[in-house]
């Protein structure tokens, strides 16, 4: 279902990837709250999703989408161990939410079969970290609205 590394076994090799289900998520900052542990999707390891896991702290700005965002903490410190991200980067990962499990089957059919038969981890390259610690989604770059 969802492969979530601790420690990715090799560097992934980046693959960039169209995420056309992203940009488009009809999902309120209301959705999540500070405690919740969700994952930021970033590519495919062997036939599953991988991303980052991360817990919501605290709402703060995302500066790239200009809307509500989250300030999320990697316990693994990733690129940064605080990071802010829009709510529609997030899907729970309980697997008790409809609404994220809905998003990630639909993430899954998308973008799975680009990579089938393939065991390396690949990084989609959907997402970048700016200089003011905003993870921002490669469709929403500048989008400013």
């Amino acid at each position: 279902m969802l492969h979530r590394p601790q420690r990715p076994f090799r560097p992934p090799r980046l693959s960039p990837t169209p995420d056309r289900l992203t940009r488009d998520r009809d999902i309120t900052h209301a959705h999540f709250k500070a405690g919740d542990q969700v994952i930021v999707l970033k590519g495919v390891v062997a036939g599953e999703l991988w991303g980052e896991s991360m817990r919501v702290v605290t709402p703060s700005w995302h500066t790239p989408t200009d809307e509500d965002g989250w300030r999320l903490r990697n316990p693994t410190g990733g690129q940064q161990t605080f990071v802010t991200a829009h709510p529609r980067y997030l899907i729970h990962l309980d697997g008790k939410c409809p609404e994220c499990l809905i998003h990630l089957r639909a993430m899954e059919e998308s973008v799975l079969p680009a990579f089938a038969g393939r065991e390396d981890l690949v990084d989609c390259g959907w997402y970048t970290i700016t200089e003011l610690g905003q993870v921002v989604h490669v469709a929403d770059r500048g989008a400013g609205r």
